[in-house]
């Protein structure tokens, strides 16, 4: 009978020890297992004027767009299985001191008023995490607030001549509006009326107010149920949003830096999180009925942000040290798996 050496008498048991010595050494090498890279947006940098009021301008085309999938909103109520809005692409550039943001998305309808109960407004927004690390997607969390930037077509549509009732039912007629300054038989304006009336005006709620000079919001959030206003002294964020062809495109603009505590400021070397939501109004979404996207990584072009930590080779006598510790360990597995080796065989004869 031919002589078997240890390791051809059954190699099948140098498996697992072998496995585990490759897993140590990795370890204490710090060898990564594997390796990801999300999707980034960034914003292209540019000389001169950012086209924060022409979507169509040919600068956005400089910018690599990225194209957001969007999901249905189905975590919390209300929820809604079947959104309008399957994908955005998104485009951002920057002058070193302003950003922008163009969104843009297929809406076969353009739905821009929402003076009927049963009218609903196209709506697109932009969220960013505040808080270190990624909060949860949909409206931040206890914790981790996000900043959110909420275009709405209707607030778009106001800017060229606030829309009431009037505008909904053109041949509406009345006799006499009370506590207003309006003529008898004449449609009363919002800024004829005595403000104690208009309770949502003279409490300071934007939604009321005929004297918006932006179609964005600036909102805060840490969680559902908890979105909240900024309040007409802390909206500095430009909108511009034009439909053509079915199709929205949407542009943000702000400062790079904000001094509101709730405001997202981009910093030199930043990775910032970023995400996207869409309403189509004619689909009878709003609220919480919407489209959402996961976070995506936001950066500045001409600012790049320090490398993430990396395995750097030890020195020298690091290495050796380790090579000394592996080399022990392997020999101490060879051992025990000999002596197992040479028991398995005695016994077997």
């Amino acid at each position: 009978m031919p002589k078997r050496t240890l390791f051809a008498h059954n190699w099948t048991r140098w498996l697992l020890p072998m496995a585990l010595l490759l897993a140590l050494a990795a370890t204490l090498l710090r060898v990564p297992m594997a390796s990801s890279q999300g999707v980034t947006l960034v914003a292209k940098q540019v000389e001169g004027d950012l086209p924060i009021d022409d979507p169509d301008s040919p600068v956005w085309e400089q910018a690599v767009p990225v194209e957001a999938p969007l999901a249905a909103q189905t975590v919390a109520a209300p929820r809604w299985p079947n959104p309008g809005v399957q994908a955005v692409t998104v485009r951002a550039l920057h002058d070193g001191s302003r950003v922008a943001f163009r969104v843009e998305w297929t809406d076969a309808t353009k739905d821009e008023r929402m003076v009927r109960v049963d009218e609903f407004r196209d709506a697109v927004a932009i969220q960013f995490a505040l808080a270190e690390g990624q909060p949860f997607f949909c409206m931040g969390q206890a914790g981790g607030l996000v900043n959110i930037w909420h275009w709405k077509a209707d607030w778009e549509a106001d800017l060229a001549g606030y829309q009431d009732m009037e505008s909904a039912y053109p041949n509406m007629a009345v006799d006499d509006y009370p506590f207003t300054e309006a003529e008898p038989g004449e449609i009363a304006t919002v800024d004829e009326y005595d403000p104690t009336y208009l309770t949502a005006l003279a409490a300071g709620n934007l939604f009321a107010s005929p004297q918006r000079t932006s179609s964005v919001e600036d909102l805060t959030a840490g969680g559902f149920g908890t979105l909240t206003s900024q309040g007409a002294a802390g909206q500095n964020v430009h909108g511009k949003g034009v439909w053509s062809d079915g199709r929205w495109r949407v542009v943000f603009e702000r400062a790079l830096e904000s001094d509101e505590g709730d405001d997202m400021t981009f910093a030199p070397g930043q990775v910032a999180s970023i995400a996207f939501a869409a309403w189509d109004g004619s689909n009878g979404e709003r609220n919480g009925q919407k489209a959402t996207s996961n976070w995506y990584s936001f950066q500045l072009e001409g600012q790049v942000p320090a490398p993430p930590a990396q395995w750097a080779p030890p020195g020298v006598p690091e290495m050796a040290q380790m090579l000394v510790l592996v080399a022990g360990i392997g020999l101490a597995i060879w051992v025990m798996a000999a002596v197992v080796d040479r028991m398995g065989r005695s016994r077997g004869g």
